[in-house]
């Protein structure tokens, strides 16, 4: 993995993280962010796996179901958002649609993926910080507008 600041204008930072053949895309961009220090931002990406899982989420049993994709794909549309947990520590929370050789597709909440060859990552970070709040009322974590800041 490979990453830098490509521009910094009015306290928004452009970050460009390229993810290579081996690489667990949520592992790597978990780490990346939160070695750089990012609180609020928006992650796009694309590029391809050689396999994946991605997940469906329930509302009425507040769980999700995997869906393993055990076949090489393309990242048609990778996006999602950071903010602070709970723990204090910067998460990503990722959605993924990935192409598959016969045109049809696989998508939901993005859990991991090994890159092969390459995943193109872009990173905007705001001067903001997010906070996100496990909600209760339905087993996931949010992004709680009362405790995030700018």
């Amino acid at each position: 993995m490979r990453g830098r600041i490509v521009s910094a204008d009015d306290g928004v930072k452009t970050h460009v993280v390229i993810l290579e053949t081996g690489d667990e895309a949520f592992e790597a961009l978990t780490k990346y962010i939160n070695d750089a220090g990012i609180a609020a931002a928006s992650i796009t990406a694309i590029g391809a796996f050689k396999q994946a899982t991605v997940a469906f989420y329930h509302y009425e049993t507040k769980s999700y179901t995997d869906i393993p994709v055990l076949e090489a794909s393309e990242v048609l549309s990778l996006l999602g958002d950071v903010a602070v947990g709970d723990d204090g520590k910067a998460g990503l929370h990722l959605h993924a649609v990935l192409g598959l050789a016969d045109g049809s597709v696989r998508g939901g909440h993005f859990l991991k993926g090994t890159v092969r060859p390459t995943l193109e990552v872009i990173i905007t970070e705001t001067p903001a910080c997010l906070r996100r709040k496990k909600r209760d009322d339905l087993g996931i974590a949010l992004i709680d507008l009362q405790k995030s800041r700018s």
